[in-house]
């Protein structure tokens, strides 16, 4: 059997996969069920959200607890969906309906078709897991979608709610969040940096991952009145990114301290910026990028943009994450 359907646009679906609790399965299809080694739950809002470590690191959030975050039910809709094969049928209810396939990621893809199967804690209940780095992806998709303006009136709070989550992550991060409920941040290993940005940096020079999206230099591009491609991005793009995205994190303390690492003493660039950013450090990043990607689709051109930029930051001067530190 085919692991993938397609659509009519020719785009790649995930057959169904199976949400029902590991608990009630026989035995021998439980051998890859992983046993947490901390278990624990935080609250977002009015919502309690269970989580666990597993033994390799990785941070799974419940299944349940992200159907309740977004106060998604599964409802009629849903299942005429799935019985008719549609687009995003087999995806959770919360991302189902078809307007919003389009913006959902391939790495966002894989995870929500192979949820993670674990027990709490040793003797524990099972359940299906999805891995809390990609909670920030899921509230991507419907912000995507509400810039390109395909968000039905009945989404507009799936919508808020993903915003405000973004926020949220972006003052404390999902994997602190995580580590403090379960307690896992008492015997992880200690390779955090010293001083007030610590957390939101990594030592060790990441793999790179793509993080600012094709539509953010499209628009750039639009701004600028060019055509440009990912191998030759003039050096204004790389001054804008700076300006309006790096230089607002810590009022520009994180950029200095990036700088720190990524350049060689003989002034070489090791890597990309945000190569050494950890995964708190990245959800600050990407919260970012969203907010000027929204200014960006609001404005006529380059002009504009700097224009209602600046006055914006001059007006509000919003209080970002690190200035209580100062």
């Amino acid at each position: 059997m085919k692991n993938h359907l397609h659509n009519a646009r020719g785009q790649t679906t995930p057959r169904a996969y199976n949400t029902a609790p590991t608990s009630h399965l026989h035995p021998k299809h439980q051998s890859h069920v992983e046993v947490a080694i901390r278990s624990g739950s935080f609250s977002i809002g009015e919502h309690l959200i269970d989580c666990s470590v597993l033994p390799n690191g990785t941070r799974v959030l419940s299944e349940r607890s992200v159907h309740r975050l977004f106060r998604s039910k599964r409802g009629g809709a849903h299942y005429q969906r799935k019985k008719k094969n549609e687009d995003g049928a087999f995806l959770p209810s919360y991302l189902s309906p078809n307007n919003l396939y389009p913006y959902i990621n391939n790495d966002l893809l894989v995870a929500l078709k192979q949820p993670i199967s674990y027990r709490q804690v040793v003797g524990g209940k099972s359940a299906n897991g999805l891995n809390a780095e990609m909670l920030p992806d899921i509230c991507s998709v419907y912000l995507r979608a509400r810039r390109a303006g395909r968000i039905h009136s009945k989404q507009v709070h799936f919508a808020n709610q993903a915003e405000l989550l973004l926020e949220a992550f972006a003052k404390t991060g999902i994997i602190a969040l995580v580590d403090e409920a379960t307690g896992y941040e008492k015997v992880r290993p200690e390779r955090a940096l010293q001083g007030k940005f610590s957390k939101y940096l990594t030592r060790e020079m990441q793999p790179w991952q793509k993080t600012f999206p094709d539509e953010f230099f499209a628009e750039l591009d639009r701004l600028h009145g060019m055509r440009t491609t990912a191998g030759n991005r003039p050096v204004c793009y790389a001054a804008f990114i700076n300006r309006t995205v790096y230089d607002c994190l810590g009022d520009g303390g994180l950029r200095c301290q990036i700088e720190k690492f990524n350049f060689t003493p003989s002034g070489n660039r090791r890597g990309r910026s945000h190569q050494w950013l950890s995964q708190e450090g990245r959800f600050l990043l990407i919260e970012q990028i969203q907010k000027v990607l929204e200014l960006m689709t609001a404005c006529r051109n380059i002009k504009h943009f700097n224009q209602t930029f600046e006055r914006r930051r001059r007006a509000v001067r919003e209080p970002y994450l690190f200035d209580f530190m100062n």
